[in-house]
């Protein structure tokens, strides 16, 4: 966990503003902390805000492994970290960006469909295929919440996006000639 967050980190720096590295520095600080209390085997000695943030990457780390599994929810999140699903939700509203539990799951999902539909390697992967890979087994469903998301259909997506990477890109050319500098 806290070797993905700092590879994420590392990976995004260069796109990350101050405000964003502030908040980050904390978060970071609290993960190493809570892995030495971890392989110490001893984290009473941690803050909570430390051991909650722990969870809640845990828990995202959960998510992103298991996102394909249409029966990942709440609870079964919650059962796997051996917390109360009211205390998963409660972890949530603290350190995320006020997305629930169920919320960011579908966003993921979604997301990872998005790119997908939009990857000329997955073009002859039917679209209800790739829905269910990404845990929304469900054509309909898939495709009304896509919809919902990005404002179109899941293959006018896939169509719009193939056909923009297949268009050749029309070479810049220079309105004004070079005019030679004679003096």
């Amino acid at each position: 966990m806290l070797a993905d967050f700092l590879v994420s980190l590392d990976r995004q720096a260069a796109l990350l503003g101050p405000a964003v590295a502030d908040r980050l520095g904390p978060i970071a600080v609290e993960l190493v902390a809570a892995w030495l209390a971890d392989e110490l085997e001893d984290d009473a000695d941690l803050p909570d805000t430390a051991r909650q943030r722990a969870t809640v990457e845990q828990v995202r780390a959960f998510v992103r492994r298991h996102l394909h599994d249409p029966e990942l929810a709440p609870a079964t999140i919650a059962a796997a970290h051996h917390i109360s699903v009211s205390y998963l939700h409660r972890l949530f509203a603290q350190h995320t960006d006020g997305d629930t539990v169920a919320a960011w799951i579908r966003r993921l999902r979604l997301e990872k469909a998005h790119r997908d539909l939009a990857d000329p390697a997955l073009r002859s992967v039917p679209i209800g295929t790739i829905a269910a890979r990404c845990g929304i087994p469900r054509p309909d469903d898939f495709s009304r919440a896509f919809r919902t998301a990005y404002g179109l259909a899941p293959r006018d997506h896939r169509q719009q996006s193939l056909s923009l990477k297949l268009t050749p890109r029309q070479p810049v050319v220079d309105p004004v000639p070079n005019r030679s500098r004679a003096g």
